[in-house]
C-alpha cells in the first residue's frame, strides 16, 4: 500500500496556480460596481499587466482612473486604446473630452468632443457630449482656449518654483499672471504664499485682503490668512478664524483637502481629522502631504492604528520624512516638558508618561525621580505615578490627577495647552486650596476659560452639559479658575 501511494505521488503533476487577465478583470468589475475604486484599480491593473492587448481591460481601467481623478493617466490609456488596441472604441473620445475639461485644457476637450460626435452621431453619450460642447462654447471663445491653456502652463511653472523654494522666480511668474489674468485668484493666493515665505508678511496679507475684497469667501485665501496668523503667533486671530472656517462645508474635493490640511497645520487636529478622514474613506489618492497630515490628525485624536497606516504611505511617497512620525514628535515634547523649569509642563509631562506606558515601563522610569526638578509638588506627583504602592499620596495630588483624567477623556491629545493650563491653576492654588475633589467642575471650568481665551464660541451651559454638572456649578468654578490662572 505504501509503495502504491509512493508511485502515485511521484507520477502526479504540479499545476501552477496562475490566474488569467480575465479573472482579475471580473474581480475588478465587481469591486467597481461596489464602489471600491481602489480595489478595482488594483485588479484591473493586474488584468492589463497579464493581457496588455485586451482593449476592454485597458478601457475599464481608464474609466476607474477617471473616477479617481487621475485624469492624465486615464487619458494615456484611452489614447492607447483608440490608437493601438481598438480604433472602433469611440466612447474613449467622450471620456477624453471630459478629462481634458477637468484639466483645464479646453481646446483639447472640444477637439475630442467633436471627434466623438463625428464618429457616433447617435451614440450612447450624445446628450452628455452636446451639453459639454455647449458649455465650452458659451464659456470660452476660441482665443480664450489658447489663453486658458497658456494659463495652465504658467500655473504649473509657478507651482514647481514654489515647491523648489525659488520664491523670487515664482513671484516673477505670478506677478505676470495676475497682471494678465486679474481674476485668476489661484495665482494671487500663490503669490501671497511666495511673499510670506520670503519674509514679507505685510505684502502677503495685503494680497490676501485684496482677494477677499474682490472675491469674498475664497476658501484658499481664508485658509492662507489663517496660516499666516498662525506663523505670526497671533493666537486670538488664529482662534477667531478657525471658528469661522469650522462652519464651512465645501463641496469640491480640493477645497476639503485644503481645509483639512490647514486645520492640521495650525494644530486643530480634531477639525483636520473630520475632513481628511472623510477624504480617506472616499479613497482619495492624495500626495504625501495628505497622508502626512492625516497621520498627525489621526494620532492626536486617538486613532493610532490609522495614523500608522497613513504614515506608511508617507514613507512610501517621501522616504526623507522618516523620523518625523507624530508619536516621535510627541515623545520629544514630553522630554522637553519634563526637563523644563515650568512646573505645570513638568506635571503634564509626568501625567502623559503615566498614560502612555504600561506598568513595567513606568517602573523603568524610576530613575527620573532622582534627576527631576526638586520642587516639592513635582516630587509628590512623581511618587504618586511611579511609586503608588510605597506611599500614601496626598489627596490634592490624587484630585489633580483625577481632574486631568476628566479633561483627557472628554477632549483630544492636541488640546495639550489646555491640559497644561489646568496644572498652572493647580500649582498656583494648591498652597491655599487643598480640596479639588469636584473633578467635573474643575475640568469644566478649565475648558470653558481656556477655550474662551482662545476666542472659541463656547457657553457655560454647553460646557456644563458636556461634564454633566449644573450651570451654577460651572459659574462658581469659573471664578476660581480665573483667579488662579
Amino acid at each position: 500500500m505504501g509503495k502504491q501511494l509512493k508511485r502515485k505521488r511521484s507520477a502526479a503533476k504540479v499545476i501552477p496556480f496562475v490566474q488569467s487577465g480575465e479573472y482579475y478583470f471580473k474581480k475588478g468589475l465587481i469591486a467597481y460596481k461596489r464602489g471600491d475604486l481602489a480595489r478595482a484599480k488594483k485588479y484591473l491593473e493586474r488584468a492589463v499587466q497579464l493581457n496588455g492587448q485586451e482593449a476592454m481591460f485597458a478601457f475599464q481601467l481608464a474609466v476607474v482612473l477617471t473616477e479617481l481623478g487621475e485624469y492624465q493617466a486615464s487619458n494615456q490609456l484611452f489614447l492607447t486604446v483608440v490608437h493601438e488596441l481598438d480604433p472602433e472604441m469611440s466612447e474613449c473620445f467622450y471620456f477624453l473630452a471630459h478629462n481634458y475639461a477637468h484639466l483645464g485644457l479646453f481646446r483639447e476637450a472640444m477637439n475630442h468632443a467633436q471627434t466623438y460626435l463625428e464618429r457616433e452621431p447617435d451614440g450612447e453619450f450624445l446628450e452628455e457630449i452636446e451639453d459639454l460642447i455647449e458649455l465650452l462654447s458659451i464659456e470660452y471663445e476660441d482665443d480664450e482656449f489658447i489663453s486658458q491653456e497658456d494659463l495652465i502652463v504658467k500655473q504649473e511653472k509657478a507651482r514647481s518654483l514654489l515647491e523648489k523654494g525659488d520664491f523670487p522666480a515664482a513671484i516673477e511668474v505670478l506677478e505676470a499672471m495676475v497682471a494678465e489674468y486679474p481674476e485668476f485668484w489661484s495665482a494671487y493666493n500663490n503669490l501671497a504664499l511666495a511673499y510670506f515665505y520670503m519674509g514679507n508678511a505685510e505684502k502677503a496679507q495685503s494680497i490676501i485682503n485684496e482677494v477677499l475684497e474682490k472675491n469674498p469667501g475664497n476658501l484658499h485665501a481664508l485658509c492662507n490668512r489663517l496660516v499666516f496668523f498662525h506663523y505670526l503667533q497671533d493666537e486670538a486671530e488664529v482662534a477667531r478664524l478657525t471658528e469661522e472656517l469650522a462652519c464651512v462645508h465645501p463641496f469640491l474635493i480640493d477645497q476639503r483637502y485644503k481645509l483639512g490640511a490647514t486645520f492640521a497645520l495650525v494644530g486643530r487636529f480634531d477639525l483636520a481629522f473630520k475632513w481628511l478622514h472623510h477624504l480617506y474613506k472616499m479613497r482619495f489618492h492624495g500626495d504625501f502631504l495628505f497622508y502626512y497630515w492625516l497621520a498627525y490628525s489621526a494620532y492626536y485624536t486617538g486613532h493610532a492604528r490609522l495614523a500608522k497606516t497613513a504614515w506608511e504611505k508617507v514613507i512610501d511617497l517621501s522616504p526623507d520624512k522618516k523620523g518625523q512620525e507624530p508619536w516621535g514628535v510627541f515623545e520629544e515634547k514630553i522630554k522637553r516638558w519634563m526637563n523644563g523649569a515650568n512646573i505645570a509642563e513638568v506635571l503634564y509631562g509626568l501625567y502623559v508618561i503615566s498614560k502612555s506606558l504600561n506598568a513595567d515601563e513606568v517602573k523603568a522610569y524610576i530613575h527620573v525621580r532622582e534627576t527631576m526638578e526638586q520642587h516639592w509638588l513635582v516630587r509628590e506627583f512623581i511618587d504618586y505615578i511611579l511609586l503608588p504602592a510605597q506611599a500614601v499620596a496626598p489627596l490634592y495630588i490624587v484630585d489633580a490627577y483625577a481632574v486631568m483624567d476628566e479633561l483627557w477623556e472628554k477632549n483630544v491629545l492636541a488640546d495639550e495647552k489646555m491640559y497644561i493650563a489646568w496644572f498652572h491653576v493647580f500649582a498656583n492654588a494648591v498652597d491655599v486650596l487643598r480640596n479639588f475633589s469636584n473633578y467635573q467642575a474643575w475640568a469644566a471650568a478649565i475648558e470653558y476659560v481656556w477655550r474662551r481665551n482662545q476666542g472659541e464660541s463656547v457657553t457655560q451651559k454647553g460646557i456644563g452639559e458636556k461634564y454633566s454638572i449644573s450651570l451654577s456649578t460651572v459659574q462658581k468654578y469659573v471664578k476660581q479658575v480665573r483667579k488662579w490662572l
